[in-house]
């Protein structure tokens, strides 16, 4: 990918929800919610203090996190659909 976000932002690809309930029925598209989980891309390189030093961020490309529900920014890049959202909009990591 040809973006690296600035200070304390991280791109995260949603990872899609089944398509299915446990009963079997199918859920189209138009009634999806849109995940709240995904895969980090890319960090930026962490946020300055008041004495300019700079603080890096808790996550790492590749980490699997949960976000809030209208976090961040959707965006496309390389064809791809992600999101840009500040590390503060990050509820956890999973694993």
């Amino acid at each position: 990918m040809s973006f690296r976000p600035l200070h304390d932002r991280v791109v995260i690809r949603r990872l899609e929800s089944d398509e299915k309930t446990k009963g079997g029925i199918i859920i189209p598209d138009t009634a999806k919610e849109k995940p709240q989980e995904g895969e980090v891309v890319a960090v930026g390189p962490g946020a300055r203090d008041e004495t300019g030093k700079l603080q890096p961020l808790d996550v790492k490309a590749g980490d699997r996190v949960l976000f809030g529900k209208w976090s961040g920014t959707e965006v496309k890049i390389d064809g791809q659909d992600l999101l840009i959202a500040k590390e503060s909009d990050i509820l956890g990591v999973i694993g």
